[in-house]
């Protein structure tokens, strides 16, 4: 049994989501604040968080950063249609994906799926390849690290899956919807925002002028590839 957090000022979209998550097999733990999510993921082994943006005390994009210092669990942001710059934010900060207020619970309970099979599939099946260095940036997949000239870079894993995706493929583009079907594994429609925030994000870990990247390149129009001479050990 996976658990599940759950965090929303609002306790009848606790309680809703809770119903449908828990027919699904899912043990919920509730949370009305951001302080309160943090404080069970300290102290709970927890595998997803479905949190609201807009709380009292700490909000969901404090919530998140908080987060991101003590687990790599996937977040799901809840969030209304009018907050598109706290969208943008939250998946700056680490949240991997989000469902927009008033949501279909069968949309929600899809994204948890996915997510869920995401992270904990994460390292295990047979893998590509175990080490992959394209100039200054190596992969080791083995034990899910990523080093910048021989220093550890800190990833979420939304980061880790699309940079793993580019550099097993050197010079081959990848459309936003495509990145979006194969790292989220879920069906792409208008989420050619969400990735581009990962993308700019990860630049910015990655690249030492983000703003001029050689390594992480867009090709306008078609998408994202990774350039580089690459060296790989199976």
């Amino acid at each position: 049994m996976y658990n599940i957090l759950v965090c929303d000022d609002e306790k009848d979209i606790v309680s809703a989501l809770k119903i449908y998550l828990t027919s699904d097999g899912y043990r919920v733990y509730e949370a009305y604040d951001g302080q309160e999510a943090v404080d069970i993921i300290r102290n709970e082994d927890i595998q997803l968080v479905l949190m609201d943006v807009m709380m009292p005390k700490m909000d969901g994009i404090q919530a998140m950063v908080k987060i991101r210092e003590i687990s790599n669990v996937p977040v799901i942001l809840l969030t209304a249609k009018s907050e598109d710059t706290d969208k943008v934010l939250g998946l700056m900060v680490g949240a991997d994906d989000y469902v927009t207020k008033p949501f279909n619970p069968v949309e929600v309970q899809a994204r948890v799926k996915s997510q869920l099979r995401r992270y904990l599939q994460l390292g295990g099946g047979l893998q590509k390849q175990e080490c992959i260095t394209i100039g200054p940036i190596s992969m080791d997949d083995r034990s899910k690290e990523v080093y910048l000239d021989g220093e550890l870079v800190s990833l979420t894993r939304t980061e880790y899956d699309i940079l793993k995706l580019l550099m097993e493929n050197p010079g081959q583009v990848f459309s936003p919807n495509q990145i979006y079907e194969k790292v989220w594994k879920d069906e792409a429609f208008g989420t050619e925002n969400t990735v581009a925030v990962h993308i700019r994000h990860l630049r910015e870990k990655i690249e030492i002028n983000p703003a001029e990247p050689r390594y992480l390149k867009v090709v306008w129009g078609r998408g994202y590839k990774m350039e580089g001479d690459s060296d790989e050990t199976k």
